[in-house]
């Protein structure tokens, strides 16, 4: 029996700071392990600074904070969900027993609060963007609203998250775009010049970013492998067997084979490459190290992809600047 991790580490910041009426409402929304977050966020950040890099500007700083708020607020409301769909497999996991919900901290009828809550101020941010953010924003509605039951119905939920968790691709490419807005067309606010772009790049970052959260959510799966067969869930992790490493590896070439791709599609400058050669080593270094027998060490190496999302983010900037001819 390998040694069973909690839901998250004693020394979170909810856990030493919050006060205690707030604690578990912060763990409802998975405050207290802010890497979904940036998970989230990152997508949506690299949809925006693919647009800029395109059209030769920096990314757009209020759009950036706009995505972080949006992240947050949205994860917070995904984890709500996922929560009151999935209580009854919670009780049944170690890792998630004490999860607010089935350790009856919260009611279901207050977790429906908290996830309407963070969902309508999350839709005042997006009203903000243009049309086609907005539109993409409420079609992502559908993604999040099916993922809590894939692990019922497929061995693949991890790649209907990736299909969730990098939906801010497009959005924030689409969103750095410009054009009306629900405000404009009545008048409230100008309407922002439209900045028309090519959108095939931001499809194929988009594609590449679902091999991405297919990789490092399937290590993040390597943590339930034994709790998840007893309780029926299913996973890649289970699927895959023995062969998760290959399979991770397989996922990580076709992330780093398209978001290449993308980036040239895109025109962006060579200064792209040394931040996406990092990428590159940062993902292949988390297959080589992934271990079946190693819960502790598949928690590490997930938490690790921050790091790699910022990397890639911090690449796609640097494509803004073009050589002379090139």
């Amino acid at each position: 029996m390998t040694h069973i991790l909690p839901d998250a580490l004693p020394t979170n910041w909810v856990d030493r700071h919050a006060p205690p009426a707030l604690q578990p409402w912060l763990k409802l929304g998975r405050f207290d392990r802010p890497a979904g977050i940036w998970l989230l966020m990152l997508p949506g950040w690299m949809g925006i600074a693919l647009a800029g890099s395109m059209q030769g500007r920096w990314p757009d700083v209020v759009l950036l904070v706009q995505f972080l708020v949006g992240a947050a607020l949205m994860r917070a409301a995904g984890c709500a969900f996922n929560d009151i769909v999935d209580r009854d497999f919670d009780a049944q996991v170690a890792r998630t027993a004490q999860r607010p919900i089935p350790a009856g901290q919260i009611t279901v009828k207050q977790a429906w609060a908290f996830l309407i809550g963070c969902s309508l101020v999350s839709l005042l941010i997006l009203l903000t963007m243009n049309l086609w953010a907005v539109g993409l924003g409420v079609a992502s509605l559908a993604l999040v609203a099916a993922y809590p039951f894939m692990k019922r119905i497929t061995w693949w939920p991890q790649a209907w998250l990736g299909l969730t968790f990098n939906w801010g691709a497009p959005l924030g490419f689409a969103a750095a775009l410009g054009g009306p807005t629900l405000l404009s067309l009545i008048g409230l606010t100008p309407e922002p010049a439209t900045r028309p772009l090519d959108p095939w790049p931001a499809v194929i970052l988009y594609a590449g970013l679902i091999f991405w959260t297919l990789g490092y959510d399937t290590i993040y799966a390597v943590q339930d492998l034994e709790d998840d067969a007893l309780a029926g869930v299913k996973s890649s992790a289970r699927a895959l067997g023995e062969h998760t490493t290959r399979g991770v590896i397989g996922f990580y070439v076709a992330c780093f084979v398209l978001v290449l791709a993308a980036g040239w599609l895109g025109g962006l400058g060579p200064l792209m490459l040394p931040p996406l050669a990092v990428f590159g080593l940062m993902l292949s270094r988390q297959a080589a190290a992934l271990r079946l027998d190693d819960p502790q060490g598949a928690l590490a190496l997930f938490k690790s992809n921050v790091w790699a999302g910022a990397v890639l983010v911090a690449g796609l900037i640097a494509g803004l600047w073009r050589p002379a001819g090139f």
